[in-house]
C-alpha cells in the first residue's frame, strides 16, 4: 500500500455550513478500518473542532489553530506546537476595537478587512509574525507555523512520511500542508488557485469530493493517479538532443551495470542523494564499502565491526533518516546470508509504514545471484523501489531482472551489458547507440517502452563523493577486485585484498615478478578499476612507463605513490 493516511481540511471540505454529513463521516470510517490513518488540519481552536464535530475523536491525530496545537484523540493529550500569543499585539488590536477577535493557544484570528490594522500593529510592534488566511478568516501566527508544519509534527508520531499521505482541502491556508503531501486534492469548491496546484480535483464538492477521494483510495490506492504526479519526478540527465530523463519515485525496479570503475556507484548516489534531498527513505545495503562517507545517511558497520538487523530497523523507524548498511564486518562468503535475513524485515517493515520507499542492493550479482533458491525469490515480482548495482547483470536472479522497468549501462561496454540483461530475462536485444560513450555518460533504456537505448549524461553527485581511503587501504576487496601477483609463468598465486597487503606482498616477490606485472601495467590498472582511484593510477602509470627503472625503484615509486594518498595502518 503506497498511501498510509488521508490529512483533510475541515471547514470547506469535510463540513458545509461547519457541520459533515453522516455519510462522509461512514466514509472516513471505512478507510480508518483499512489499516490507513487519519489526520485532521484545521485552523479552529481545538475546543472548537471538538464541539462541532463529534467524529473528531475517530482521528488518530488532530492538528488545530492552523498548525499550532496538536493532539491526540486516543490519549485525550494535547501539545502546543508554537509560543502562545503576543500580548502586546493582542492588547493593541483590543485598543484598536478590532472585532470580532479570537485569541486561542497560539493564533489570533479575526475577519476581513481587519488585515489592514493587523499588519500596521505588527509592524508597529516589531514582532515576527506572519498573517495567514482563510477565505475571508484573518489569522496571525509565529513564523513558520502553519498546516505543513503541524502535519510534519503529526506524521512523525505516527511514523509516516508525507510521501505516504494524501492532502485534501479547499482555501488559501491548505496550500503548504497539500503541498508536503506526495498526493494533493483539492475538492470541487475549492478556491481556483489551489486547483490549479493540486494533483487531483474531484468532481463533487465539500464531504461528496472527500467520498470521492476515499472511494478511489480503497479501490486503486490511486495508482492511476501516478503520471499526474509529474512535480516528484528525480531528473536523471539530458541526451545529446537535450530531454531530461527522469525518474517516477514509485516505480519498478531499476537496474544500473557496468564494469569496475565505470561509474556506477557515482551515477547512483547521484540519484540517492536528490532522493533523499526530496525526504524519500533509503536502505543501501552496502557490501565494499562504497556508500560509507555520504552525507544523506547513516552508516552502520565497517570492516572492523558488523551491524545488526535490530539496528538497521531502529535507524528506519523514523522517517527522517536513511541508513547505508556497511558489510565489510562480515566475512564475504556470509554476506549473502545476512542479506537473506535483512530483506524479509525491510519488506515487513515497508508493509507497515510505506518505507523504506528505496531497497538499494550493491554488488546485486553477490547478494542475490541467479542460482537455485536466490534471496530474490523472497522479492514480490510487484515489488517497486529497488536499485540494483552490478557489474554482471547475468548473474543476478532472472526473477528480480524480469520487473526491471529502467537499465542505465555505464562505461564503455554498454553493448555487452544491455546483452547480457537480455539474455537473462528473455527480452529481444535493443539497438545501442554505436557512438563510444564518454566519461559521466550511460546508456538509458526502459524494456517496457518502444523507445530505443539513448545516451545520456548525468549531472553527477552535488556533493564532491570522498574516496573511501580506509576501506582500500585495510578493508576486504572481493576476489573479482583483488589483485593477484603471479608472475610471467603464473607460478604464483599471492592474492592481495588491500593495499596494505598489496605492498607487503611487493617487498616480498621476487623482482622477475614485481617487473612482469610493472611492464604489462597491471599495477595502474588495479589502482583504476578497482581501487577506483583515476590519481593514483596516473601516477602508478609514470612509475611503470619510466625508461629504465629498477625493480627497487619502481617499488619505491609505487609505494610513496600510494602513501602520499591513504593512511595506512602501522
Amino acid at each position: 500500500m503506497r498511501y498510509l493516511a488521508l490529512a483533510c481540511d475541515y471547514d470547506g471540505t469535510l463540513a458545509l455550513a461547519g457541520h459533515a454529513d453522516p455519510t462522509t463521516i461512514d466514509a472516513l470510517r471505512r478507510l480508518h478500518e483499512s489499516g490507513r490513518r487519519l489526520v485532521l488540519v484545521t485552523g479552529r481552536s481545538l475546543a472548537d473542532i471538538l464541539a462541532v464535530f463529534p467524529a473528531a475523536n475517530m482521528f488518530d491525530r488532530i492538528i488545530a489553530e492552523n498548525g499550532a496545537v496538536l493532539y491526540r484523540p486516543a490519549e485525550r493529550e494535547e501539545k502546543d506546537l508554537a509560543d502562545p500569543p503576543s500580548p502586546e499585539l493582542v492588547s493593541a488590536l483590543r485598543h484598536e476595537g478590532v472585532m470580532p477577535l479570537s485569541v486561542g493557544r497560539t493564533i489570533v484570528a479575526t475577519w476581513h478587512p481587519n488585515e489592514t490594522t493587523v499588519l500596521r500593529l505588527i509592524r508597529d510592534l516589531g514582532l515576527e509574525l506572519q498573517v495567514i488566511f482563510n477565505k475571508g478568516a484573518v489569522m496571525v501566527l509565529p513564523s513558520g507555523v502553519n498546516k505543513a508544519s503541524g502535519l510534519a509534527a503529526a506524521l512523525g508520531e505516527l511514523a509516516l512520511s508525507p510521501h505516504n499521505c494524501v492532502g485534501v482541502g479547499d482555501a488559501e491556508n491548505d496550500h503548504t500542508f497539500l503541498a508536503l503531501c506526495e498526493c494533493a486534492v483539492a475538492v470541487a469548491n475549492a478556491l481556483p488557485m489551489l486547483k490549479e496546484r493540486a494533483d487531483l480535483v474531484t468532481e463533487a464538492d465539500h464531504g461528496a469530493g472527500v467520498i470521492e477521494l476515499i472511494e478511489r483510495m480503497l479501490a486503486s490506492d490511486l495508482e492511476e493517479l501516478q503520471p499526474s504526479l509529474s512535480r516528484h519526478l528525480i531528473p536523471l540527465g539530458k541526451t545529446e538532443s537535450g530531454e531530461t530523463l527522469q525518474l517516477e519515485p514509485y516505480c519498478n525496479r531499476v537496474l544500473i551495470a557496468g564494469p569496475s570503475g565505470s561509474g556506477k556507484s557515482t551515477l547512483a548516489t547521484a540519484i540517492l542523494e536528490q532522493l533523499a534531498e526530496r525526504g524519500y527513505q533509503i536502505c543501501v545495503v552496502d557490501p565494499e564499502g562504497d556508500y560509507s562517507k555520504v552525507d544523506w545517511a547513516i552508516v552502520l558497520g565497517d570492516q572492523t565491526r558488523a551491524t545488526t538487523i535490530p539496528e538497521v530497523l531502529d535507524v528506519l523507524s523514523s522517517p527522517g533518516r536513511n541508513v547505508v548498511v556497511n558489510l565489510l564486518g562480515i566475512a564475504l562468503a556470509e554476506r549473502p546470508q545476512f542479506f537473506t535475513a535483512l530483506l524479509p524485515r525491510l519488506l515487513e517493515l515497508r508493509a507497515q509504514t510505506g518505507r523504506p520507499h528505496w531497497i538499494v542492493i550493491d554488488e546485486a550479482h553477490h547478494l542475490v545471484p541467479a542460482s537455485p533458491g536466490s534471496t530474490l525469490l523472497m522479492l514480490p515480482e510487484d515489488c517497486q523501489g529497488v536499485m540494483l548495482i552490478t557489474v554482471h547483470p547475468e548473474n543476478v536472479a532472472p526473477a528480480v531482472l524480469s520487473s526491471v522497468a529502467m537499465v542505465m549501462a555505464v562505461g564503455g561496454e554498454s553493448e555487452e551489458v544491455i546483452r547480457g540483461f537480455c539474455e537473462a530475462t528473455g527480452q529481444p536485444m535493443p539497438r545501442v547507440p554505436a557512438e563510444a560513450i564518454k566519461a559521466g555518460e550511460a546508456v538509458f533504456w526502459a524494456p517496457s517502452a518502444k523507445t530505443p537505448p539513448v545516451t545520456f549524461r548525468s549531472d553527477g553527485p552535488r556533493g564532491e563523493r570522498r574516496r573511501h581511503l580506509r576501506k582500500y587501504a585495510a578493508g576486504e576487496l572481493g576476489p573479482d577486485r583483488s589483485f593477484f601477483f603471479r608472475g610471467p609463468d603464473e607460478r604464483l598465486n599471492l592474492k592481495a585484498q588491500n593495499l596494505v597487503t598489496f605492498l607487503q606482498l611487493a617487498d616480498g616477490v621476487d623482482d622477475e615478478t614485481w617487473l612482469h606485472h610493472l611492464h604489462e601495467s597491471d599495477y595502474s590498472r588495479w589502482f583504476r578499476e578497482s581501487i577506483k582511484d583515476d590519481a593514483l593510477s596516473k601516477e602508478a602509470e609514470a612509475v611503470e612507463t619510466a625508461p629504465g627503472i629498477t625493480a627497487a625503484e619502481s617499488r619505491a615509486g609505487i609505494r610513496a605513490a600510494v602513501e602520499r594518498r591513504y593512511t595506512l595502518p602501522s
